[in-house]
């Protein structure tokens, strides 16, 4: 295992030091860095992907190591800590037809609906993507109810600290999304960008609640769906992503889960494959014929044995270039359950592991970026990996 960090992050202190260190070092900028780091900052219109630094630190639905994911403040934190991208909205319709920003379209376990009587009733039971799953569904409400609600925590045993903001936040809309990003932009006087995420599109079809349509269309009318603009959409099902290719010119990334995983479209369809043929030399030529990048989890960069430890890289990133596409796996976080065996310290759920050995780990593989839930630590591992 590589050297511990001098980072202690079982309590308190340690995360402080660290978030400071990072705002002292990235506050609104990009941290300054030689080898093979690209500066940052073009303006719209300028030369897209390639003004982003490698490897990109992308803010994993904001900084949601630190507030309750996919808030505004969230959001905001990510840049803050200097984060290269944001990745504002994971997609899902309301009843009215809205693009709301939620992880899931249920949200039991990331608002506090359930604290709501009047929307008892609600709650129900659904199979979604083949899962049966119970409770309030985004489809089920309109704007104007979703936005009497407020964000919690996802995952408070590994993030108590974070239920301190649990009610502080609304959900976001994707509209509002893209105004904040310009006001952002305004303000920092550099480009922000965000990495939304289109979720379950054929089951939402299926509902006459068409994402793509209505993402391409709120693109549109902000000006920001041309090649060079600073949104990047992604979603886990190529014949979605393919959809988003014929409505706009916007960067596009097909995500991967596991190797033995088909993804829901493919089930739909009766398409055979699994995410191991789209991984072949065959399969990424096929998908940059449509997108410019693949999000493969991490497992798919370096897999991990029966006991959690690291093996050796495949060849993935090495095939992915010389089919011209980028990579930006995810997700790396600072808990111990969350990483490798390799770098973990302790037991405590919510103690942070050897982070930055992690990192230098997946850096060393080519990767072109990382998704973080914890931008600070990535800009720091990424300072130290290229400078050396």
């Amino acid at each position: 295992m590589a050297t511990r960090e001098s980072n202690e992050q079982t309590g308190g202190t340690g995360r402080r030091a660290l978030l400071g260190a990072a705002v002292l070092g990235a506050s609104g900028s990009v941290l300054a860095l030689g080898g093979t780091a690209r500066a940052a900052g073009a303006r719209h219109g300028g030369r897209g992907l390639k003004s982003l630094p490698v490897p990109t630190i992308v803010g994993h639905r904001g900084a949601s190591g630190y507030r309750p994911e996919h808030t505004l403040g969230a959001y905001q934190l990510a840049l803050d800590m200097g984060a290269d991208i944001v990745e504002a909205g994971d997609l899902v319709p309301t009843r009215d037809g809205h693009l709301v920003c939620r992880h899931e379209p249920e949200i039991g376990g990331t608002t506090d609906v359930a604290d709501h009587p009047e929307f008892a009733g609600r709650r129900t039971t659904k199979t979604l993507d083949g899962a049966s799953v119970t409770g309030w569904f985004t489809e089920d409400f309109t704007l104007a109810e979703l936005k009497r609600l407020r964000a919690v925590e996802r995952i408070p045993a590994n993030r108590p600290h974070n239920t301190l903001y649990n009610g502080r936040w609304e959900i976001p809309t994707f509209e509002e999304v893209l105004r904040w990003q310009d006001e952002q932009t305004r303000r920092r006087g550099k480009q922000v960008w965000i990495y939304p995420e289109l979720k379950h599109p054929t089951y939402f079809r299926g509902l006459g609640l068409d994402l793509e349509e209505r993402v391409a269309e709120l693109l549109r009318r902000h000006g920001k769906d041309d090649k060079n603009a600073p949104v990047i959409l992604q979603s886990f099902e190529p014949t979605s992503v393919e959809r988003l290719n014929k409505l706009v010119d916007n960067p596009l990334v097909v995500l991967l889960s596991g190797a033995t995983t088909r993804p829901w479209d493919f089930v739909e369809t009766g398409d055979p494959r699994t995410v191991a043929d789209l991984v072949t030399r065959r399969g990424l030529r096929e998908i940059a014929g449509y997108a410019q990048g693949i999000g493969p989890t991490l497992d798919l960069v370096i897999p991990r044995d029966a006991a959690g430890r690291l093996t050796e890289p495949t060849t993935l990133v090495r095939d992915a270039h010389r089919a011209g596409l980028i990579l930006h796996p995810y997700t790396l976080r600072n808990e111990n359950p969350f990483l490798p065996a390799d770098f973990r310290e302790g037991t405590d759920p919510d103690a942070y592991g050897d982070v930055f050995g992690a990192y230098r780990t997946y850096f060393a593989t080519g990767i072109d970026g990382v998704f973080t839930d914890n931008p600070d630590t990535g800009l720091l591992a990424r300072e130290e990996f290229v400078n050396g």
